[in-house]
């Protein structure tokens, strides 16, 4: 467009804009800002609604727990453009992108209540609780009560107070609850607009009892009494708090991919860039490891083997380096000072290996371009637009049995915690198509050992493309013990996104009182209490995850 317009003449400019204000210099200006083609907010029914905030939520939740999470959960890892997924170098990450979410979900709830449907009104308060909460799971404090007001005019509205972690995990799990009440005194009708559960009443129960679960376990250490009543509220009263326990309840989404916004985000179908979204993206060797010493056969459906093993042979003459059918044959001296990897089948990319990732393994081609036969792709289906396992998943039954298994190794409820461990295990294992392998799998170096390590290690492996959630399992738990890699930019994972510059400027005087409520660490550095490593209100004085 930039050359276009360079292109065209002055003088035509001209006449173009003189017939434009002409046509237009005689008529009301503020018919022309009218959008023919839009509904008035005030008309509008929440059924126009729920789909964008439910699609909205679930693309975001996999833009992180595919994304750049993934990186810092060490499931996968980046060999080009690297910096944010593999090093953590963030810096002012919006949530703009949530609080436009929630500006959606509260005109549908304002809508649904003067329309009489409290059908949408619980799932407004559901979709609300849900990016409230990955608000305060990521920056911390945060605008609640005040927030998405702005319409009212006045400072406490356009400039809204940050209210602490703590009161936004106490108000979203209140809204769980009276969602859940909501839905109670609904019956289930067929609504297509809900892409999530068609309007199942019963499965919208038990999305809200499941997210209540898991903001108990969020604040277990900083609130023990609150969390544990909680859980043995949901556990003990399973007809009027039903839970997620089966994959086929599941929180989940499918991909229409008809387009580039409604595809997978690594499809190569809608990639204009040659596939390169799939093609740097690598898994990490930490993952890769573990599932091989387990025996895990959720590897060969998340994986792609190695396209030419490397084998180092000391008998080879000193520079051997060749291919003799599909297999790369060095020499040791080839070898020698250089991290290589000689699995024959699968090779993850270890994590923040080097300030070029791309030549880990021997790599042909490093640099932008690469193409890394020697490290093990994501599987093929990773590049389709959809497909059975291409998910957005908010919560699973697997999340659900390790949390129930927690709880029971913690002494909150009664119950056995083995039990629970192996059907966490069990419902991924349906997930991904492996159910058959399961006991086999349970009775090898799976078998649970009675340790919060091992059931934190399953529930870390059940969240590949969710890893949003085993990130805030580290940071209460420090499990799994994971390590910083060489070239990341602190030694030591993050723990919270950067506020944005825009709302340090312009709320300057309540974000700097949120930011007098973080705490710094030898981590934070010059960036002081707006750090990635500066901790808030949920890991301090616990001591973790370092």
């Amino acid at each position: 467009m930039k050359n276009i317009l360079n292109r065209l003449s002055l003088p035509l400019s001209l006449v173009v804009l003189t017939v434009i204000l002409t046509n237009t210099s005689c008529k009301d200006l503020t018919e022309l800002n009218i959008n023919p083609n839009g509904i008035d907010p005030d008309a509008v029914h929440p059924n126009l609604l729920i789909t964008t905030v439910i699609t909205q939520t679930a693309t975001n939740e996999v833009g992180l727990g595919f994304g750049n999470i993934a990186g810092v959960m060490q499931h996968t890892q980046k060999d080009a453009w690297f910096e944010d997924h593999n090093n953590y170098g963030w810096s002012n990450q919006s949530w703009s992108g949530y609080y436009n979410i929630l500006e959606d979900t509260r005109l549908m709830e304002k809508r649904a209540n003067e329309l009489n449907l409290p059908f949408y009104d619980g799932v407004a308060k559901v979709i609300s609780a849900y990016n409230f909460g990955r608000i305060a799971d990521l920056w911390g404090d945060a605008p609640f009560n005040d927030a998405l007001q702005g319409d009212l005019g006045g400072e406490q509205y356009l400039l809204p107070q940050f209210d602490t972690q703590q009161g936004i995990y106490e108000g979203i799990i209140s809204l769980l609850d009276e969602a859940n009440q909501i839905f109670q005194g609904e019956n289930s009708e067929s609504i297509p607009q809900d892409v999530l559960f068609g309007g199942d009443v019963l499965q919208w129960r038990k999305f809200a009892n499941s997210l209540r679960l898991r903001y108990y376990l969020r604040i277990s250490d900083k609130m023990p009494d609150m969390a544990s009543a909680g859980i043995q509220e949901l556990v003990n009263n399973p007809s009027q708090y039903p839970l997620i326990l089966d994959v086929g309840d599941d929180a989940s989404m499918s991909y229409p991919g008809t387009s580039a916004n409604t595809s997978w985000p690594t499809n190569t179908t809608f990639d204009g860039s040659n596939g390169s979204n799939f093609r740097r993206l690598k898994m990490c060797a930490t993952l890769v490891d573990k599932l091989q010493e387990l025996g895990d056969s959720r590897l060969d459906v998340w994986a792609q083997k190695v396209e030419v093993p490397i084998v180092i042979d000391p008998n080879l003459a000193a520079g051997t380096d060749e291919i003799i059918d599909g297999v790369r044959y060095i020499s040791s001296d080839v070898a020698e000072g250089k991290p290589v990897d000689t699995d024959p089948e699968y090779v993850g990319l270890p994590p923040s290996v080097s300030n070029l990732p791309s030549e880990y393994n021997l790599n042909p081609t490093p640099g932008q371009q690469s193409y890394n036969p020697h490290v093990s792709f994501l599987s093929e289906m990773y590049t389709e637009a959809n497909g059975e396992y291409l998910k957005a998943r908010l919560i699973s039954a697997a999340e659900v049995q390790f949390d129930l298994s927690e709880a029971v190794l913690k002494g909150w409820i009664s119950g056995d915690a083995a039990s629970y461990y192996n059907e966490g295990v069990r419902q991924s294992l349906i997930a991904w198509g492996q159910e058959e392998s399961f006991d086999t799998y349970i009775a090898g170096e799976a078998a649970f050992d009675g340790s919060l390590e091992q059931i934190l290690e399953q529930k870390w492996i059940a969240s590949w493309t969710a890893a949003t959630e085993s990130w805030f399992d580290y940071r209460r738990t420090g499990l799994p013990e994971l390590q910083a890699g060489p070239a990341a930019v602190r030694s030591v994972l993050p723990l919270r996104f950067y506020y944005m510059q825009e709302e340090l400027s312009i709320n300057e005087a309540n974000a700097n009182e949120a930011l007098g409520r973080l705490e710094t660490t030898a981590y934070s550095q010059a960036e002081e209490e707006n750090s990635a490593w500066s901790k808030f209100w949920l890991v301090q004085g616990t001591g973790k995850p370092w």
